[in-house]
Order: structure tokens, then C-alpha cells, then sequence
């Protein structure tokens, strides 16, 4: 098996993996445990692996780039990540998956305003379409017990946190080992984390004793399954991938959602079926449309000699 094709599935991978944590994570919230502590509970297990693994490779991190060390903490694990179990568990993980796709427009739109980047024309279209078919999207989830409005607030501003800290992260990516950065930004998110009042009380509050034993395998997936291995194989894929490239498999996410969504149903586990609709898939749809449009790279402009 070649190495471009291992890479291809080692993508498949993370995003299978992403796809089940959708359905996975949102079954033990919040009757098991609230989304807080959860949070605090995924992130300081996934700190303890990166400093237990790879602690030999870690960097030093100049006195100068801490600033944007701690703003990535804040915007890549705090923000990010609160907002996401907070808003998966008040919403279906077919909408969190979706609305995480328009991650993408997001960049660009950010990129444009801070980094003086310029916007293409298709770009720009890819843009509002996506945005305006988000939109209706989350309005219409109302219809749904599953969804609400509040709830896809939450993955918009997850989505929104996670594409301010892509922009900051780049640099440093550039600079240091990609465990570095992600172990110091894990380790002062921790700290942030920590600092939430419910975090810390909403994961004392657990019940171990009657914790049944798939929940445990529930929370062993979510704290190892959906951090340390996501990163290791993503990791291998972009040494031996373009970047665009591994950004089209953000499209498989909802697909994959969906699938386990009706896996568990089969399973006789959690049932989030009816949140499916024709005015859903036509949205979903549209900014997967405008997602392509915004990373799809210009055509390249051959020279006359």
C-alpha cells in the first residue's frame, strides 16, 4: 500500500472518528455528566497523554511567542471547546456537524479583515451562500426537540473560536514541532478550563458507582479516541497531503454524523431520526457548496512565451 493512499486513510479515520463523537459524546449529556465537566474532563486527560508521550519532544517556546500561545489556548481549547459540548448537547449532532463545516468561510472571512488577505470572486459568492443557507439551517431547526437555536448559537461561536485560532496557531506551526504547540496550548487551556466555575463541579457530581460500562467506553472514546489518535494520524496525513486537499475530507463530517446517527438507532441506542428534513439536506447542501467554493484554489494562469 503506498504511502498517498495510507495518508487518505488515515483522513478517513479522523473524520470517522469525529463523525461517531458527535452521537457518542451527546449521549452522556447531560444525565451522565454536564458538558463542563466533561470538557475539563477530555482536557485534562488529553494534556496528561501529550506530557506522558511526547514529552521528549517538546520545545522550548521563545519568551515572545507565549502571547499568542495563550491566546491560542484561549480560543482553540476554552472557548472552542466549551462552546461545542455546550451546544451539542442542546442540539443534533447532524447540525453541530454541518455548522462545523462552515469552519472554512469562516477563515476567510477572518482572514480578510486581520490578515489583509485578498477574497476571489468565487470566494466571496461561496461566502454568502453559505452563510444564508447556515442561516436558514439553524432557524429551521426549531422545528426539531433535538435542535435548538440556542444550541447552534454555541457551535457557531465553537466554529467562529476555532477559526481565530487557526489564524494564530499558523505561525507557530511553522516555528515549533506541531506537539509542542498543541501540548502548551492544551496545558494553559486546562488551566483556563479549569477556571470555569462548572467545569471542575459538574465533573464532581459524576456518579461513578453506577456508571454503566459503555459509558466508560463513551468517555475513554471522547478523552483518548477523539483527541490523541485524531491528531497523531492527521499528523501523518499532512506530511504526504496538500492542505486543501485534508480540508475537502471536512465535508465527510455531516455524512459520517448521519451514519452513526443511524447506527445508534439501529443499535436500539439514542434516536435523533427525526431531525432529518428535505429543508435540512437542501441547506446542508448549499454551504457544503460554499465551502467548496471558498478553499477550491484559483486556476492557474498559463504563460505565453
Amino acid at each position: 500500500m503506498s504511502q498517498f493512499l495510507r495518508a487518505h486513510i488515515a483522513l478517513f479515520i479522523v473524520n470517522l472518528v469525529y463523525g461517531a463523537n458527535y452521537v457518542v459524546a451527546k449521549g452522556l449529556m447531560p444525565n451522565i455528566i454536564g458538558p463542563n465537566g466533561f470538557i475539563w474532563m477530555r482536557v485534562s486527560g488529553a494534556t496528561l497523554i501529550f506530557w506522558i508521550i511526547f514529552n521528549k519532544r517538546i520545545e522550548k517556546i521563545d519568551k515572545s511567542d507565549w502571547v499568542r500561545i495563550i491566546g491560542c489556548a484561549v480560543f482553540g481549547v476554552t472557548v472552542n471547546q466549551l462552546c461545542f459540548f455546550n451546544g451539542l448537547m442542546r442540539t443534533s449532532p447532524v447540525n453541530a456537524a454541518v455548522i462545523m463545516t462552515t469552519t472554512p468561510i469562516i477563515v476567510l472571512i477572518l482572514s480578510t479583515f486581520l490578515l489583509r488577505e485578498k477574497i476571489r470572486l468565487p470566494q466571496l459568492f461561496g461566502v454568502l451562500i453559505g452563510a444564508i443557507a447556515a442561516i436558514i439551517f439553524s432557524a429551521y431547526g426549531k422545528v426539531s426537540e433535538f435542535s435548538t437555536s440556542s444550541g447552534d448559537i454555541f457551535i457557531f461561536v465553537n466554529a467562529f473560536s476555532y477559526a481565530i485560532y487557526l489564524i494564530m496557531v499558523k505561525k507557530l506551526m511553522a516555528k515549533y514541532k506541531p506537539i509542542t504547540v498543541i501540548t502548551y496550548v492544551f496545558t494553559i487551556g486546562l488551566f483556563l478550563v479549569s477556571l470555569w466555575p462548572y467545569s471542575i463541579s459538574e465533573f464532581m457530581e459524576v456518579d461513578w458507582a453506577s456508571t454503566s460500562t459503555e459509558d466508560i467506553l463513551r468517555f475513554i472514546f471522547v478523552v483518548i479516541g477523539v483527541t490523541v489518535v485524531p491528531y497523531s494520524l492527521m499528523v501523518y496525513a499532512l506530511k504526504r497531503l496538500s492542505p486543501s486537499i485534508t480540508s475537502i475530507y471536512i465535508y465527510l463530517q455531516p455524512l459520517l454524523a448521519a451514519f452513526f446517527v443511524y447506527v445508534f438507532y439501529l443499535l436500539g441506542k439514542e434516536d435523533y431520526t427525526d431531525d432529518f428534513s428535505y429543508v435540512k439536506t437542501i441547506c446542508a447542501i448549499f454551504i457544503f457548496a460554499g465551502v467548496y467554493l471558498v478553499i477550491k484554489p484559483p486556476k492557474e494562469v498559463k504563460k505565453i512565451d
